[in-house]
């Protein structure tokens, strides 16, 4: 071989090397790119997915993270000034078929971006307990429920965060270092907000002032009222109305099977943000279709 097609062949690699790289790469989306996805973002993951939902501080929020270093996440959806945020999995791997509602309705979201109307914002936040899930799903992020696996006692240990604490017993209202669960008792942690899940979430809605909140829980089927010794907010009884009537949950005034104390919606309602809880009928199902009503007759009200 002699020199000049030594040099021919160099020449040649570098040409090709150089269009691998070029066709390989991905052109970056505009800050102003606000196309849906028809699958939500997984919470962890690096990857880009196909396409982003619509984008509100960058899509999604990283809120903080668990115990044992997992991502909490917030996804966005919509541009407007008014934000009604919805909360799913406080109880981890023992009411994981929250978490998978709020996956879905970001689907939902996601392919239906006209859903939200001009002057809303909703925020998603699925799991609130990501070390909790983990316990029985074996995916991080959007998940089915063919991904759910375990006993029930691995399933009920999953309701805890990696210390140990029932998450949904660590707000500050009448929150006591025990509190109670059916009637078994169950930690509240070292103080109010003592769990960087919950301090998470508190720092959160501190920050970006919802205007209303509904958390997901399992399983009871119905929309209660929270309240915090002020006596239920008038917003709070109108949305419970307003979800219940649509959903086909019956509406409750409050949670009263036993005593709560440190519990996350009673807190929202003593710093005066209307919140409701919703409790899915039982531990397996979403109830996707009640849900769904439920949040376009929340969207339909604050749209007004």
């Amino acid at each position: 071989m002699n020199k000049t097609t030594t040099i021919s062949i160099v020449v040649a690699i570098i040409i090709i090397i150089g269009l691998y790289f070029i066709f390989r790469s991905p052109a970056l989306p505009t800050p102003t790119d606000q196309n849906p996805t028809t699958t939500p973002l997984v919470t962890g993951s690096t990857a880009s997915p196909s396409v982003k939902p619509a984008q509100v501080e960058g899509a999604t929020t990283m809120i903080g993270k668990s115990i044992e270093g997992r991502d909490m996440i917030a996804y966005n959806y919509g541009t407007g000034s008014i934000r009604l945020l919805f909360v799913g999995g406080i109880h981890g791997g023992y009411e994981w078929n929250t978490s998978l509602l709020a996956y879905e309705l970001m689907d939902y979201l996601a392919a239906n971006p006209e859903v939200v109307p001009a002057n809303l914002k909703v925020t998603i936040i699925p799991v609130l307990n990501p070390d909790g899930l983990s316990k029985v799903v074996s995916k991080t992020g959007a998940f089915t429920a063919s991904d759910v696996s375990g006993s029930e006692s691995q399933k009920v240990s999953g309701r805890f965060n990696a210390n140990g604490v029932d998450l949904n017993r660590n707000f500050d209202c009448d929150w006591q270092t025990k509190g109670v669960w059916q009637n078994k008792s169950v930690s509240g942690g070292e103080a109010a907000f003592s769990e960087p899940e919950s301090l998470a979430m508190k720092n959160y809605i501190e920050s970006a002032k919802p205007a209303a909140v509904v958390v997901w829980y399992s399983a009871a089927g119905g929309v209660y009222s929270s309240n915090c010794h002020g006596g239920v907010l008038p917003e709070t009884d109108t949305i419970t109305k307003v979800f219940a009537d649509a959903s086909g949950y019956p509406a409750y005034k409050s949670f009263d099977f036993y005593a709560t104390t440190g519990d996350m919606v009673n807190w929202l309602a003593k710093i005066n943000i209307p919140a409701v809880s919703v409790l899915l009928t039982n531990h397996t199902s979403t109830e996707l279709t009640k849900n769904k009503a439920g949040l376009k007759a929340l969207l339909d009200y604050y749209s007004k």
